[in-house]
């Protein structure tokens, strides 16, 4: 598999757990979604983008079980959720916009915070449903374009382009299923600083392709405004569900 940016940056991310609150809230909002869906008493479960556990820790949290192949798409953090979980499920690397997982099919494919990523959800997530066995489902969390809101209007405040992706919108997903539930959640930081040094913490650095970046006047200037307005910023987290059909009688 070809190491990507995202890649690198998340298997760089020692201290993750730390600084990843808002993405471990998000999991477990995603797990009691998961665990109100009809799913067989032992259903057959892939998570792309598995991070450090938080999304299996919070699955058997909430009585999921199961017979589960958990991925990522850094070496890296696949060791951690292996840490955290322990050797019950298969683990392995997996790109989940462009590889095809072993094991299959799935009566349940989830991911929490990390299609985001990928440069068409959309269509990968389509792509997903041929994984899927009749009746099973796919249940996933993304951001949407309003994260990073307020860092992005410091930037234009200032007459320049923040770096943060174009993340999907909410209604790109209708033609996979029912409209996604949206929900904003705010993150206070004391600072720029502060919320520069959580962003590289979390893996979640990576500009949008052809960013240019900043010179250090602009970025001064760019923090000074972010600040004025409280450093505060919103996650727009979307939660997308869609199933797989149950073959006719």
């Amino acid at each position: 598999m070809t190491e990507t940016p995202v890649g690198r940056a998340f298997a760089a991310a020692a201290d993750y757990d730390r600084h990843a609150w808002v993405q471990r809230r998000a999991a477990r909002a995603l797990a009691a979604h998961i665990a109100a869906l009809p799913l067989p008493s032992r259903p057959r479960v892939l998570e792309i983008g598995c991070g450090t556990g938080f999304l299996g820790q919070a699955l058997r949290d909430e009585g999921v079980g199961g017979d589960w192949t958990i991925t990522d798409l850094a070496p890296a953090m696949v060791e951690r959720a292996r840490a955290r979980l322990g050797d019950g499920p298969t683990y392995a690397e997996l790109d989940g916009e462009r590889d095809t997982p072993v094991g299959g099919p799935f009566d349940l494919i989830c991911s929490s915070l990390a299609t985001q990523w990928f440069a068409d959800e959309p269509a990968a997530l389509a792509r997903w449903r041929g994984w899927l066995a009749p009746g099973g489902h796919v249940m996933v969390s993304t951001l949407g374009p309003s994260t990073f809101a307020e860092w992005r209007a410091a930037h234009e405040a200032e007459g320049l382009r923040a770096g943060t992706p174009e993340f999907t919108p909410p209604d790109a997903f209708t033609t996979l299923a029912e409209p996604p539930i949206v929900e904003r959640i705010c993150e206070d930081h004391t600072d720029a600083r502060a919320f520069l040094r959580a962003l590289h913490a979390i893996g979640a650095q990576t500009s949008a392709p052809g960013h240019r970046p900043l010179s250090p006047a602009q970025l001064r200037r760019v923090m000074r405004r972010f600040e004025a307005g409280g450093a505060r910023v919103t996650y727009e987290v979307v939660t997308c569900h869609f199933t797989h059909a149950k073959a006719s009688a």
